[in-house]
C-alpha cells in the first residue's frame, strides 16, 4: 500500500405533472406477478483510507489515510440487437455519451474512464499506469466532483463509489470487461433522479453492457506491450439457442504487466457472464455473473518534494531489505542518512518502506426482469448482489516486530463487503406524459479486521499471501452494517414535438451503525502500536425531498437548448478507524478520544448537500458537432478531517468547513470536413472556490476564495481521427492546468500536457476467421514526467501528504484480434 501517512495535524398542462401517478405505480405493482406468466419481449427503459500506513509523533501516530436516454428491445426474432446498445448511449441535453466506435480507438484493455476523460470535456482521470487500472492512484473527477461523489450504474445495477478501498460499490474496470462495455454516458449536470445512489452530489456515470449475439461465435485477442504487457481476451457468444430466443456469452480477460519503476507487477483477471431470455413478447430476463480478481504490487505516493529531488522513479525499497531497515530507524528515532541530508526531510524517510500490494477479488450477480404489463406501462426489476474481499497490505517502518526486533511489520486490512438489494422502477406513458416512478433498496454488510504479521531478520513477510489470522496479531477489527433506501417521482410533459419539461424528486434515507469492534492497541503495545482511533455509534442521513428540474428542446432540425436544476445530497461516508475523510474514522487523539469527538459531531454534523444549475446548447449535424454547457454549483455542509482543539492538545475531527461555490463551462466542437475525418477539440473553466475557514492546531484559517484542491481550473483537449478503408488512425492531446494540493493553495500540482497515438488496420475475412485486426498504440507521447493520480486527503498548507502518484512513462502496445 502507498505509505503516505501523515502527522495528525494535517490528516487530514395536459396533464398536471404528477397527477394520479402514485394510484397508476399501486396499480401496476399489483401486475408485476402476473407480467411473468406472460409472453414476449419488453420495450425497456434504461435509465484506503488504501490501509494508509502509519506515523508515530511521540507517544502517538499520524493517520492521514487517508438523465437517462431510452431504448426498445427488438423481439429475438430481430436482427442483432447492436443498435439497441447505441441508442441508449447518444449525447442529449446535458448527457455526454462515449460510443463502443469511440473506445475501439484505444489501446484494448484501457480502462473506460480513462477513455471517458479522454473524450468529453470536463471530465479528469489520472492515474500511475498506462492502462489506467491501478485501484489506488486512479482519481476521477467531473465538473469538481470525484468519483466518491457520482451516481454509477451498470446496466442499471448500483454500483456506488468508484474509489479504492471501497467499501459500498466496486470500480467499471472490475465489473466489465472493456471489450463488453458498449457504451457509457456521462450526466454532467444533476445526475438522474432514477439513479440508485446515495453519493450523488453532481452528475452520473452510467455503463452499458453489449448483449449476447444473435448469431454463434466468439472473438479472441492478444496484446503485447512495454515492461512485459500481456493482456490476452477472449469471448464465445452462443447465438440463439431455441425457439424461445435464449442466448448468452462467456468471456475472459487476463492483464499482466510490471511494473514500470520498481519491484512487482499487477495482475487482473476478470470474467464475464451474461445471458439473455425472452419472455414471449412482453418482456425479457437477463442475468449476469462478473468476476475479478486484482493482485497488484503498489506504486509508492509522493510528496511533491521527493518527486522533485529523488526522480519520477522513486518508489518503495524492495527488494533492498537492510536499506528498509535503516530508513525504518531513521523513521523511529529522527534524523536522515548523511546521503540525504537537505534533500528529504525525517517525515519523507518515514514515507519510504520495504513493500505495498493489494489483492481485490469481486463477485457480482444480479437478475433483472423488463416486462410490458400493460399496453402503455412498463416494468423494469433488478435484484443483485455483491461480494468483496482483498488483502491490502504495506510495510510499516514505525512498528517493531517482537520476536525478530525489527522495526517495521507488514501491516494488511483484510476488508469484506456485502451488498445486496433490489431496484423496481415503473414507467407510465399517458396522453403527452411520460411518469416515471420507483424504489431503491440495499443492504451493506462491510468488516475490517486490521492484523500485523512479523517481519524477519533477514527477510520480511510475503506481502501477498500467507494471511493466517492464527499467526497475526489482530490489532484492531471494525464493523459497518448499512440500509439505503431511495424512491423517486417523476413526470416528463411534452408541451410540443421536440420539447419536454420534467419534474419530479427523490427521497433518500441512508443509515448506518457501527464502528470498531475490537481494539488491541495496549495488548500488542510490544509491536510498537499507537493510538488507532476506535469509534462506534451510529449515523443517519435523510432527505424526503431532493427536487429536480429538467428542460430540453430540439428545433430547426440540428438545434437544441437545455437546462437542469437539482438538489442532491449525500449520506455519510465510513471505512476502517485510521482512515481520514469519513465521520468514524481519524478521530481524536491518545488524551482526546475517538468516541468523544464522534459523539459530538454527531449532535452538529449534516450531511452535504448541493444545488446544481446547468444550461446548455448543442448543435449536430453531419459535418459539425458543438455544445457549451454553463453551470454553476452551490455546496453546503462541506466535510473535511481537520485538527481541532487548543495549541498542544491537538486531535482529529470532521467539520463543517462551510460552503463552497462552483461556476465552470465546457465547450466542444468536432469537425467532419471530409468522409473518414473527424477533428474536435474541447475547452473546459472550473472555478471552485471555499467559502468557509477551517480548524488547525487550535487556529482558524479562511479559505474564502481558495480553489479546491486536487481539480483543474483549465483543461483543453483535441482529437483527430481518421478512418480509411480499413485502416484507422488517432492521436489525442490534452493539457491539464495546476492543480491546489493544500486547502490554502500554498502548494501547486504543476500543469502537464500528455498525448496518445493509436492505430489499426482491419485485415477483414481470413479463413473462418473474420475481422482481423492489428493495433499499434503509444501512450503518453512525447513520455512527460507529470503526477498523474492523487489519493488521500489534502493537507491545510505545506508539501506534508505523501499522495501524489508519478504517471506512466511513453510505453508501446501492440495487439491482434479476430472473430469468428
Amino acid at each position: 500500500m502507498p505509505n503516505i501517512a501523515r502527522r495528525e495535524k494535517n490528516r487530514l398542462a395536459r396533464q398536471p405533472l404528477l397527477a394520479g401517478s402514485a394510484f397508476v405505480w399501486l396499480l401496476s405493482v399489483g401486475s408485476v406477478a402476473m407480467a411473468a406468466t406472460q409472453t414476449g419481449t419488453a420495450a425497456s427503459t434504461t435509465t484506503a483510507s488504501t490501509h494508509r500506513l502509519h506515523r508515530a509523533n511521540g507517544s502517538q501516530a499520524a493517520a492521514a489515510h487517508p438523465a437517462r436516454a431510452h431504448s426498445t428491445a427488438t423481439p429475438h426474432s430481430a436482427p442483432e440487437t447492436l443498435k439497441v446498445s447505441v441508442s441508449r448511449v447518444r449525447s442529449h441535453g446535458a448527457v455526454q455519451a462515449v460510443t463502443r466506435q469511440q473506445m475501439d480507438h484505444f489501446v484494448e484493455g484501457t480502462s473506460p474512464n480513462q477513455i471517458l476523460a479522454l473524450t468529453t470535456p470536463g471530465v479528469n482521470f489520472a492515474s500511475d499506469d498506462a492502462f489506467g487500472l491501478d485501484t489506488v492512484a486512479n482519481t476521477l473527477y467531473v465538473r469538481g466532483f470525484n468519483q466518491m461523489q457520482l451516481g454509477e450504474t451498470l446496466d442499471g445495477i448500483p454500483m456506488g463509489g468508484q474509489g479504492f478501498h471501497n467499501w459500498n460499490g466496486l470500480s467499471v474496470d472490475q465489473m466489465e470487461i472493456q471489450e463488453d462495455v458498449a457504451g457509457m454516458t456521462v450526466s454532467q449536470g444533476a445526475g438522474a433522479l432514477d439513479t440508485p445512489s446515495a453519493q450523488t452530489l453532481g452528475g452520473a456515470l452510467t455503463y452499458t453492457t453489449s448483449d449476447p449475439s444473435m448469431k454463434a461465435g466468439g472473438r479472441v485477442g492478444q496484446t503485447f506491450g512495454s515492461y512485459n504487457a500481456f493482456r490476452t481476451f477472449g469471448r464465445v457468444d452462443s447465438g440463439v439457442l431455441n425457439s424461445t430466443g435464449t442466448r448468452f456469452y462467456a468471456a475472459y480477460a487476463r492483464t499482466d504487466q510490471d511494473l514500470w519503476k520498481g519491484f512487482g507487477d499487477q495482475q487482473e483477471q476478470q470474467a464475464n457472464f451474461k445471458l439473455v431470455q425472452p419472455v414471449g413478447d412482453r418482456g425479457k430476463i437477463t442475468a449476469i455473473f462478473d468476476y475479478s480478481n486484482f493482485a497488484q504490487y503498489n506504486y509508492m505516493g509522493l510528496t511533491k518534494n521527493m518527486w522533485e529531488k529523488m526522480g519520477r522513479d522513486a518508489t518503495y525499497l524492495k527488494p533492498n531489505y537492510a536499506l528498509s531497515k535503516e530508513y525504518a530507524t531513521y523513521a523511529q528515532n529522527g534524523g536522515v542518512p548523511s546521503s540525504l541530508q537537505g534533500i528529504l526531510s525525517n517525515d519523507e524517510i518515514g514515507d519510504y518502506a520495504y513493500d505495498g500490494t493489494k489483492t481485490q477479488r469481486n463477485y457480482l450477480s444480479a437478475v433483472t426482469g423488463e416486462f410490458q404489463l400493460f399496453p402503455n406501462v412498463t416494468s423494469k426489476t433488478i435484484a443483485y448482489a455483491h461480494v468483496s474481499s482483498g488483502d491490502y497490505s504495506g510495510s510499516n517502518p514505525f512498528l517493531v516486530s517482537p520476536n525478530s526486533g525489527v522495526p517495521m511489520a507488514l501491516e494488511t486490512g483484510h476488508p469484506d463487503v456485502q451488498r445486496i438489494g433490489f431496484t423496481q422502477n415503473f414507467t407510465i406513458h399517458t396522453h403527452g406524459n411520460d411518469i416515471q416512478t420507483g424504489i431503491w433498496y440495499e443492504n451493506d454488510a462491510f468488516n475490517y479486521p486490521m492484523r500485523m504479521y512479523e517481519d524477519g531478520v533477514d527477510a520480511a513477510h510475503n506481502s501477498k499471501s500467507d494471511f493466517k489470522a492464527s499467526q497475526a496479531a489482530t490489532w484492531y477489527s471494525d464493523s459497518f452494517n448499512t440500509n439505503t433506501f431511495q424512491f423517486y417521482l417523476q413526470d416528463t410533459y411534452h408541451i410540443i414535438p421536440g420539447m419536454t419539461v420534467s419534474a419530479g424528486f427523490k427521497s433518500l434515507l441512508q443509515d448506518t451503525h457501527g464502528g470498531t469492534k475490537m481494539d488491541n492497541t495496549a495488548k500488542y503495545s510490544n509491536w510498537n502500536t499507537y493510538y488507532s482511533h476506535p469509534a462506534d455509534g451510529s449515523m443517519t442521513a435523510a432527505n424526503a425531498f431532493l427536487p429536480h428540474f429538467n428542460f430540453d428542446y430540439h428545433f430547426e432540425r440540428h438545434h437544441e437548448v437545455y437546462f437542469d436544476i437539482a438538489e442532491n445530497m449525500r449520506a455519510y461516508d465510513y471505512g476502517q478507524q485510521s482512515s481520514s475523510g469519513t465521520v468514524w474514522g481519524g478521530l481524536g487523539s491518545a488524551t482526546n478520544s475517538a468516541q468523544s469527538v464522534f459523539n459530538a459531531n454527531k449532535n452538529t454534523l449534516r450531511p452535504e448537500r448541493t444545488w446544481n444549475y446547468v444550461v446548455g446548447y448543442r448543435y449536430n449535424s453531419k459535418m459539425l458537432t458543438a455544445s457549451a454547457d454553463f453551470y454553476h454549483t452551490d455546496y453546503y455542509n462541506r466535510l473535511a478531517t481537520v485538527t481541532s482543539g487548543s495549541t498542544g492538545n491537538t486531535y482529529g475531527a470532521v467539520a463543517n468547513v462551510g460552503r463552497e461555490t462552483m461556476n465552470g463551462a465546457d465547450v466542444m466542437a468536432a469537425i467532419r470536413p471530409v468522409h473518414g475525418l473527424e477533428i474536435s477539440n474541447s475547452f473546459s473553466w472550473n472555478n471552485a472556490v471555499y467559502e468557509g475557514s477551517i480548524p488547525d492546531g487550535g487556529d482558524t484559517i479562511s479559505l474564502k476564495g481558495k480553489h479546491q484542491v486536487y481539480y483543474p481550473k483549465f483543461m483543453y483537449k483535441a482529437n483527430l481521427t481518421y478512418t480509411w478503408h480499413r485502416a484507422m488512425f488517432n492521436f489525442n492531446a490534452t493539457y491539464t492546468s495546476r492543480r491546489a494540493m493544500t486547502y490554502t493553495n500554498d502548494q501547486y500540482i504543476p500543469s502537464y500536457w500528455t498525448s496518445n497515438l493509436n492505430g489499426s488496420y482491419n485485415f477483414g475475412k481470413v479463413g473462418f476467421a473474420q475481422n482481423i485486426k492489428t493495433t499499434f498504440g503509444i501512450t503518453n507521447l512525447f513520455n512527460k514526467n507529470y503526477i498523474g493520480g492523487v489519493y488521500g486527503a489534502a493537507s491545510v498548507s505545506g508539501d506534508d501528504n505523501a499522495n501524489l502518484f508519478v504517471a506512466a512513462p511513453r510505453m508501446f502496445f501492440g495487439s491482434v484480434s479476430a472473430q469468428f
